[in-house]
């Protein structure tokens, strides 16, 4: 049962398969309808999925894309272990265990309307939907950016972005097209060659995309980050170099997901000193600050 602060947030649905895609590298795109979490799910939280009924233990995914009005929920998810070889198999009309959405999401705050979304790998899916969330916003004038880091073939067909961005590395022009058809600028990095991404890091990416903006323009970024460890101790490194805020959603191995066996335990800085908090249910998304001193 979720933990008495988070009960009647946390929903379990018998979800509908909608549509299962394959992607290259054997990634999957999963939509599901599941009214009751596409209702509440908000960037940065997750669902913990049964992927069989023969496995007790659920598989945490992010939320990439939500319906609220067809009810709908998707993620993205590479096909590795027993538990997603076995999800890979569920066809549209089948049914998928919900438990969700857990944890707490980004938060973008308008003073600062040039948010840099940062993913890498199975941390692009909430910078998916923190943009389709902020280009619904009209409490500010939202420039998202967004950069996105992977060694495998991206799970979308890169093209070459409509979109200018000053300051990008010359050759560096490789989008993701959802995000360009929605009027957000995207770009690429990866280390294994791929026609127009940037051949390095998605944060030395960042970095070089920061270098060249002004303290009136800096003072108006905040960095949002998700991926592998590495990759956001990096983020945070280079958002406490241009002293701009930064929010990172972490990854950890999670049992019960909602709070109650806190065996995905991290330490964070508080007001009264270093504690140990939940990733599932006090984060995912936490200031970076607080975790990574």
């Amino acid at each position: 049962m979720p933990h008495p602060s988070h009960r009647n947030t946390i929903f379990l649905e018998d979800a509908e398969v909608v549509a299962h895609e394959t992607r290259d590298a054997n990634q999957f795109i999963l939509r599901m309808r599941a009214p009751r979490c596409a209702a509440q799910a908000t960037p940065g939280s997750f669902v913990h999925l049964q992927c069989d009924s023969l496995l007790p233990m659920r598989r945490p995914l992010s939320i990439m894309r939500v319906d609220a009005r067809q009810g709908t929920i998707e993620v993205l998810y590479k096909c590795s272990g027993i538990g997603l070889e076995q999800l890979a198999k569920k066809k549209v009309g089948m049914s998928v265990s919900v438990l969700g959405p857990i944890g707490q999401g980004f938060v973008p705050h308008p003073e600062r309307p040039r948010p840099l979304l940062i993913g890498g790998g199975v941390g692009i899916p909430p910078m998916i939907f923190l943009s389709e969330v902020l280009r619904n916003r009209n409490d500010a004038r939202w420039q998202p950016f967004v950069l996105m880091g992977s060694e495998i073939p991206f799970p979308f067909r890169a093209r070459p972005s409509t979109l200018l961005v000053p300051g990008i590395p010359d050759g560096t022009i490789a989008c993701m097209p959802l995000l360009d058809e929605w009027g957000i600028a995207s770009r690429l990095a990866s280390r294994s060659d791929f026609p127009g991404c940037f051949q390095g890091t998605v944060t030395e990416l960042a970095d070089a995309w920061l270098s060249q903006l002004g303290r009136e323009a800096l003072d108006q970024v905040e960095v949002f980050a998700c991926g592998p460890t590495p990759m956001l101790k990096a983020a945070a490194e280079v958002a406490r170099r241009f002293d701009v805020p930064c929010q990172v959603s972490l990854e950890e191995y999670m049992a019960c997901a909602v709070g109650g066996c806190a065996g995905c335990t991290v330490r964070v800085m508080t007001s009264s000193g270093p504690a140990m908090k939940r990733v599932c249910v006090d984060g995912p998304v936490f200031d970076a600050r607080l975790v990574y001193e």
